[in-house]
């Protein structure tokens, strides 16, 4: 890796934790990402000549720190603001910590500054957005491809999400559980984002992955008893467990099927499978606690042959009772085809929306394939593969499209 990539990977992972540092010293939380921005923009023109500082995050919270006072300053009321960062500012807040100090912080600032961007004040989706833009570091462009709807839109709802956080007051809230569905949404989000990227050359984004099951680490440290927050992890970890073999040698998408089960991490399996059967042994289960059971019956089937599609389908049942949305019921589309043949699965096809986009011909291709239907089952691969924004789905598309016509 050359230098200006190690550069922007250190920006990557440090800056929401820089953003939570500064949001909970000084509050402010447009003005703090404003400042942020300043900083990383500094970092990414000095560090390739100059060389990455012994702290990173240190050098970072010191110059985001000198531009959010210098614009605080700057401001109508400057003298009372002044008073005020003078009171809540350390006396080491303008020099960067010794080695060391601020790696390991006595608390998790991104953790925090994630349950502050889902502040019941704001609508969930607006939280939800909110926080894969602050901490998930996802463009507005990817946040708006995740929801289906126009960037634009997201934008405004960004925006809207900063105005209504302007002036809280930064801090572990009072009750976690009010927040805790949106906080739950997000982290699938961006994790979901990490493994399988909506735009781009690369098909899997593994800083957003693992930062996803880091943050979802210490979610359920904080709340052990929490079910759905253990299906969650276990879900994360089961899905992930499969990352080595998803691509080929030339990052080429490798379906689940074809891939090669020797190289999934077992022991990313056996933890999954531990977290989801003591959360599932207390009863109630909920959405993430099914998903997590479906890529344990997937996990654990020694071949694509052997698995347990009748499983997986009863368990998709009890999905769309609990999630009865798109994505949800377009997976329970391709068991009931697994199960009673591409021709069933078909059929409850065209029941599904067409927001669904490329994924809903995506799987036409597949089921008419397995039908026969060689021909249209090209046309629906490439009506998928001109609908992506995916790099290596559309190749993988294309390919499958080929295939069928040679």
């Amino acid at each position: 890796m050359g230098r200006a990539a190690v550069v922007e990977d250190l920006l990557r992972r440090n800056a929401p934790q820089v953003l939570g540092a500064l949001v909970r010293r000084y509050g402010h939380f447009d003005a703090a990402e404003d400042a942020v921005q300043e900083a990383l923009l500094a970092a990414a023109d000095q560090w390739p000549t100059a060389g990455v500082p012994d702290n990173p995050r240190g050098w970072l919270i010191k110059v985001a720190s000198r531009r959010l006072t210098d614009a605080l300053r700057s401001e109508e009321a400057r003298r009372a603001r002044e008073e005020r960062v003078a009171a809540l500012t350390p006396r080491d807040a303008f020099t960067a910590p010794p080695p060391g100090v601020d790696r390991a912080p006595r608390e998790d600032d991104t953790l925090t500054l994630l349950f502050l961007c889902c502040h019941p004040d704001l609508t969930p989706p607006a939280q939800i957005a909110l926080t894969l833009r602050a901490v998930g570091g996802l463009t507005t462009a990817e946040i708006a491809r995740a929801y289906l709807v126009p960037e634009t839109t997201m934008a405004q709802r960004i925006s809207r999400a900063k105005q209504k956080v302007r002036g809280v007051r930064f801090g572990r809230p009072e009750s976690w559980q009010n927040r805790l569905p949106a906080v739950l949404h997000t982290l699938y989000l961006i994790f979901n984002e990490g493994y399988t990227a909506t735009s781009g050359a690369v098909l899997q984004r593994r800083e957003l992955a693992g930062e996803a099951i880091r943050l979802t680490r210490t979610v359920h440290r904080l709340l052990p008893d929490d079910g759905e927050v253990a299906g969650l992890l276990a879900l994360m970890l089961l899905t992930d467990a499969r990352r080595a073999a998803r691509t080929g040698p030339h990052g080429e998408l490798v379906p689940l099927d074809e891939q090669d089960r020797d190289r999934w991490d077992k022991a990313a399996i056996e933890e999954g499978v531990a977290l989801v059967t003591r959360a599932l042994s207390r009863g109630g289960a909920g959405p993430y606690q099914v998903r997590a059971a479906i890529a344990a019956v997937h996990d654990e089937s020694p071949s694509a042959e052997a698995t347990d599609w009748q499983e997986i389908l009863g368990l998709y049942e009890v999905l769309v009772r609990l999630v009865p949305g798109p994505v949800e019921r377009l997976n329970r589309t391709v068991a009931v085809a697994m199960v009673d043949g591409p021709e069933a699965g078909l059929a409850e096809l065209d029941l599904l929306e067409p927001q669904l986009g490329h994924r809903l011909d995506a799987v036409r291709g597949h089921l008419l394939e397995r039908a026969g239907a060689y021909e249209q089952a090209r046309r629906a691969y490439e009506s998928a593969a001109a609908a992506t924004l995916s790099l290596p789905e559309q190749r993988y598309l294309q390919g499958r499209a080929a295939r069928l016509r040679s």
